[in-house]
């Protein structure tokens, strides 16, 4: 793995009190928002070492390869860091659905003006 000197936006993320940064991950080439998880800033620094996306798993506690046991991985094309250093984007080649429901991407659910929240087939399986 590098080392992590090679990747000055490391020093650049503003981590929250928890050491945590949300993290939105998006196709590359449809720009379809697949999901947002947390990474802290050895996920991050794994992330653009190896070019395979890894996150913190809140509820673990963990390091989390995305896909390492549904084979569901993302392939970083791209990380970018918001205009205030605290929210980072990730332009990824998705393979598999991203959400552990089996949809293509997380945010499969609508909410129309009344406050319902209804299925959106445009992110299906």
């Amino acid at each position: 793995m590098k080392d992590q000197t090679q990747f000055p936006i490391l020093d650049q993320v503003a981590f929250n009190a928890d050491g945590l940064v949300p993290a939105i991950a998006q196709q590359h080439d449809t720009g379809e928002i697949l999901m947002l998880a947390w990474m802290n800033r050895e996920s991050l620094m794994e992330t653009l070492a190896t070019g395979r996306v890894c996150y913190w798993s809140r509820s673990r506690q963990r390091l989390w390869r995305k896909g390492e046991t549904s084979g569901h991985t993302q392939h970083l094309i791209e990380a970018r860091i918001d205009c205030d250093n605290d929210a980072i984007l990730l332009l990824v080649d998705q393979v598999g659905p991203a959400c552990h429901t089996g949809m293509r991407s997380c945010f499969f659910r609508s909410c129309e003006g009344d406050g319902q929240v209804i299925p959106s087939f445009g992110a299906g399986k």
